[in-house]
Formats: structure tokens, C-alpha cells, sequence
């Protein structure tokens, strides 16, 4: 329980803003147990007073007395329930809203090496573990600590042996804890990991339906899915089997202490030590430890599972962004768009491979540079580097003569148009795909960088700019979402506009409308172009190319035809592929 206690450290915090709804539900708590700890003496009163005595006119007071009592107990019971559950809702709301913020904030190569399903699950399901344990399983043990406490006074009170019995048989409750502990420690993070790794099969098979289907392998993910389910199944059960061993062993402590009670106290009571009211106010009371002890238990489970969520949220919070705002950035207010890559090295995260080295390119503003170079050869990762996706590891980016490390990551990202190979859309209308929550868009731009992509069919789509696209826009072709992805990348007339591949998916005729209507968006624009497809190169003012590593030769497209063999190989397998795509 301890560690429970201490895993919740960080998160506790999350409940400061909220102070006054936890005052509250913790006094209804402490009411609603004076409430039920005044009954067995009420009780008691009743039986060795009106009852003994054979005071009948008393009796219906008492009964009275006792109906307030347990209606002042409901009252209690409510509020605490109620304020303790809006209380631990909001630090859940507000757990969650940074934990995405945390997500979004990490670097592009810590998201390459986690499973989407194992996030998914920390972001839902551990998040949800905290908050039933705060709400729930830490009111409940300081319900049972404080129980304890008070039963235990109150019974000290009536007969100080019978209290000592109730104690040595309440003792075997610490070594049973901590073997429950040890076993249960391992079993809720081994759920919870393959929670997530199941998770993760769900959304892989969501996202890869198509190919899933294409290639009729639903049977082969239908085992992957069930052997998953068949090992989280066995872990459930085996949590089931401990939960149980212990809970009932600690519903035999409370039955052992009620036989000790009866012996005991009726001896007392034979020998005019004890009262019968007060052996029955006794009993009472070790009634009220019956449910506590029961709930322990589940409070020790609630426990474990608590500390198991907050260490794996732990393993994502306490990921710092490796690419962040430096100390002493600066905003870019203009730019010119000159880009300089100088003396570039860089190398993907865990891997030795130097995927650039030593590169070096100047481009000037309005200028159209075109990348091209063997696959695998770094053309992507160039293009990464400018917004700072992936930070270099030797050398500088400069953007307008300032290390773009050196600028807020806002400032110098809102001077940047980008559209990948990949065009990635989200599950929303295609006005929101397109602006992307820039502050004001005028009607006129939208329509400007729409034109420019030949992305006109949005207007025939059932509600215009308000259609909903579906999750990574599967609902549209793979042509239109590629030229939603490039309005987006031009919308707001940028400085500088990395473009990589951005017709792949469109047709020849569509390619030719939109490459005439780019040039004369890149007039007076800077411009990365990542270059696959040979026609893309007549947007081109000069051509890189990169081998190696590093730039190897750089010029106009004729100048390179004439002058470097690497550079017409490339260019004749790429012609010769995309002739035999387009027939």
C-alpha cells in the first residue's frame, strides 16, 4: 500500500485546484463514520437502559434517535461519494490533457521507437487506474485506517482483553499483505503491458485493413489477435486467483475474531465484567471491521495496479523532449527563406549509421532546389531537418543566417509549408484538415491554395469544406488526399515550402495542371523539392545530388545531365519506372 501511496507522488498535485471539493468529501467521511460508529452505543444504550429496565416508553425515542443517525450517515455517504468522484474526474481530465500535451511536445523519434498501442493504453487506461484509485481505493484505505483507529478506542472502552483479542487475530493481515504484494506486483504490470500490446493489434488491423484484406491474411491477424487475448486472459485469471487466495483469508480473520469475542465476552458477561448491551455494542463493532477488512483486499489490488499504471505513465512523463526551445530562442518575425545546410552530419536515434555527413548546400531566397539521389540516400531526412523533426547531430541548419535551434520552434515551423509523400489527414472535416487551426484564413486563401493543388473535387463532396474525411482520410483517394496535403502545405503563402514527392499518387495529366500552378506559387517562395519522379524536376532552378552522405555535385538539371554519369542513371531508372507506372 505504501508503494501506492508513494507512486502517486507526482499525480496528487493534480487534486490542489480542486482542495475545497476534497475538504468536503473528506469531512462527510469522517461524518458518516461517526455516524456509524455512534450506533453500537446507541445500541447499547437502548439494551441496557429501556430494554433491561423495562423502560417501554423509552424505546420509540431511541428507535427515533437511530433513524436520524442513519439518515445523517446516507447524507455523508452521498456527498462523499459524489464530490470525491467529480474531484478525481477532473484530475483524471486534466492528467490526461497533459500527458497528450507531454506526447505531442517529445521529439519525432521517440514516437518511431513505441508501439501506438502501448501509448494508447497509458493515455486511457492507466490514466483511468489512477483516478479509481484516488477516487476510490486511497479514500477507502484512509476509511479503513481511521476505522480502525476509532473502533479500536471505542472497543478499549468497553473490555481493553476482548480489544487485545481483536488485534492478535487482525496481526496475520501484515504477512499476508506482503506476500500478496510480491505476487500481485508482477502480475498487474504484465496485464497492463499486454493490455497494450493488444491495443496495439487492434489499431495495426484498423489502420492496415486494406492490406490486411488485399492479401487475405485475416485469418493470420484473427491468431495474433486471439493468442494475445489468450495470454491476457491467463494473466487476468491469475490475478483473479490471488485476489481471491487473499481476500478470503482476510474474511476468515474477522469471522475467527467474532468466535474469540462470544467466548470471551460471554464469560465477561456470566461474570457481571461486561454488559450485555455492551457485548453487543462489541460485536457491533467488530461487524464494522468486517467490511473494512473485506475491502482491504481490493485496496491492496487497487494498489498494485495504481503504483503498475504510474511507473509506465512515469516511463512517457519522464521522456524530456530532446528537441525543445532553447534557453535565450528567439522568434523569427519575416524570412527571407535562405536555407543553408553546413558541414550536416546527422544519424537516426540507437543507430550508428551516419545517414548524412558533411553535407553542405546553400539555397537562396526564391530559390527552387531539387533533391535527388539513390533510395535510402538521406533525401527525406535532409528535408526533416529543416523544421527541426530530427535535429542534426554536426553541423548547422541555418535559416536566414540564424541556427534554426536557435528559434522558437512555433516561430520558425509557422515560416515552413509541408507536405510528405505520405499525405496524413485527420478524422475531421476537410476545412479543419486544410487550416489546421490557424488563427484566421481568409476565403480567399483557401481557395488560392485549393486551385494551386487541383483540389477542386472538394466542392462536389456532400457538404463541401464541412465533410468529414474519416480517420487518416480513407474516405478519398489516394490522389485527392495527396492534394489536400499539398493546399495545406501552400495555404498561407509561406517563405519556404518543403515539398517531398508530393505527386506520387496523382495522374499524369493532374501532375502537369498542378506542377504549372506550383511554379507560379514557388515564384519569389524558396523551395526544398525531394525529387522521385523526373518530371517534378522543371520546378527545379538547380538540382543536388547526394551520395554518399553528402552533396556530390549540384547545378541545373542540363548541366548535371551533361556532367555526372550518377546523376543520368538516376534519373533514366526513375524516367523508366514512372513510364511504365503511368501505361
Amino acid at each position: 500500500m505504501n508503494l501506492g501511496l508513494l507512486a502517486l507522488r507526482r499525480y496528487i498535485p493534480y487534486l490542489r485546484p480542486y482542495i475545497g471539493l476534497v475538504i468536503i468529501f473528506g469531512l462527510s467521511q469522517l461524518g458518516s463514520l461517526v455516524a456509524a460508529a455512534s450506533i453500537p452505543k446507541v445500541i447499547q444504550f437502548i439494551i441496557d437502559g429501556p430494554i433491561t429496565q423495562h423502560q417501554l416508553g423509552q424505546l420509540v425515542p431511541m428507535a427515533g434517535l437511530l433513524v436520524l443517525i442513519g439518515l445523517l450517515e446516507f447524507v455523508f455517504i452521498y456527498v462523499r461519494r459524489n464530490y470525491s468522484g467529480i474531484a478525481s474526474l477532473r484530475m483524471e481530465t486534466d492528467l490526461r490533457n497533459d500527458f497528450y500535451a507531454h506526447l505531442q511536445s517529445l521529439q519525432v523519434s521517440f514516437h518511431d521507437n513505441w508501439q501506438s498501442g502501448q501509448l494508447l493504453s497509458r493515455a486511457i487506461s492507466d490514466i483511468a487506474t489512477v483516478r479509481r484509485f484516488v477516487s476510490f481505493g486511497l479514500i477507502w484505505f484512509l476509511q479503513t485506517f481511521v476505522t480502525f483507529a476509532v473502533v479500536l478506542v471505542l472497543m478499549l472502552g468497553l473490555d481493553w482483553q476482548l480489544a487485545i483479542v481483536v488485534v492478535l487475530c487482525m496481526l496475520p493481515i501484515a504477512y499476508f499483505s506482503n506476500k500478496f504484494h510480491d505476487k500481485y506486483k508482477v502480475i498487474a504490470r504484465r496485464l497492463q503491458d499486454q493490455q497494450g500490446d493488444l491495443t496495439t493489434i487492434i489499431e495495426e488491423m484498423a489502420t492496415g485493413v486494406r492490406i490486411i484484406k488485399a492479401f487475405g491474411r485475416m485469418s493470420l491477424m484473427q491468431k495474433r489477435f486471439e493468442d494475445q487475448a489468450r495470454l491476457l486472459r491467463a494473466t487476468s485469471l491469475e490475478g483473479i486467483d490471488a485476489r481471491a487466495l487473499l481476500w478470503t483469508r482476510l474474511n476468515f480473520l474477522p469471522n475467527l475474531s467474532l468466535v474469540a469475542v462470544l467466548l470471551l465476552g460471554g464469560y465477561h458477561v456470566v461474570h457481571g465484567s461486561l454488559t450485555i448491551g455492551g457485548l453487543v455494542a462489541f460485536m457491533n463493532y467488530v461487524f464494522m471491521l468486517t467490511w473494512p477488512m473485506d475491502a482491504i483486499g481490493w485496496v491492496l489490488s487497487m494498489s498494485e495496479e495504481c503504483q503498475t499504471a504510474s511507473e509506465r505513465l512515469n516511463e512517457v512523463l519522464d521522456s524530456h523532449p530532446e528537441i525543445a526551445d532553447r534557453a535565450g530562442a528567439r522568434s523569427l518575425e519575416q524570412s527571407r527563406g535562405r536555407i543553408e545546410f553546413r558541414d550536416v552530419g546527422f544519424k537516426y536515434p540507437k543507430s550508428d549509421e551516419w545517414i548524412l555527413r558533411g553535407l553542405n548546400l546553400v539555397i537562396e531566397p526564391g530559390e527552387t532546389v531539387g533533391i535527388v539521389g539513390r533510395t535510402g540516400s538521406g533525401k527525406t531526412t535532409l528535408a526533416y531537418l529543416l523544421p527541426r523533426l530530427y535535429d542534426v547531430a554536426e553541423g548547422q541548419v541555418l535559416l536566414d543566417g540564424v541556427d534554426v535551434r536557435d528559434l522558437y520552434l512555433r516561430s520558425l515551423r509557422s515560416h515552413i509549408g509541408v507536405a510528405f509523400e505520405d499525405p496524413i489527414l485527420f478524422s475531421a472535416s476537410v476545412h479543419e484538415n486544410l487550416v489546421m487551426g490557424r488563427p484566421v484564413v481568409s476565403d480567399e486563401e483557401l481557395k488560392r491554395a485549393i486551385e494551386v493543388a487541383q483540389a477542386g473535387f472538394v466542392w462536389d463532396l456532400p457538404w463541401g469544406l464541412e465533410t468529414r474525411v474519416g480517420e487518416q482520410g480513407y474516405t478519398l483517394s489516394g490522389g485527392q488526399r495527396q492534394r489536400l496535403a499539398l493546399a495545406r502545405a501552400v495555404l498561407g503563402n509561406p517563405p519556404v515550402l518543403i515539398l517531398d514527392d508530393p505527386l506520387s499518387s496523382v495522374d499524369v495529366h493532374t501532375e502537369a495542371v498542378i506542377e504549372e500552378s506550383l511554379a507560379r506559387v514557388l515564384e519569389g517562395v524558396t523551395g526544398l523539392l525531394v525529387v522521385h519522379r523526373p518530371s517534378t524536376l522543371a520546378l527545379a532552378d538547380r538540382v543536388a545530388l547526394i551520395d554518399g552522405g553528402t552533396v556530390v555535385a549540384i547545378g541545373t538539371h542540363t548541366e548535371l545531365m551533361k556532367s555526372n554519369e550518377l546523376y543520368r542513371a538516376l534519373l533514366s531508372q526513375e524516367y523508366e519506372t514512372s513510364e511504365k507506372q503511368t501505361a
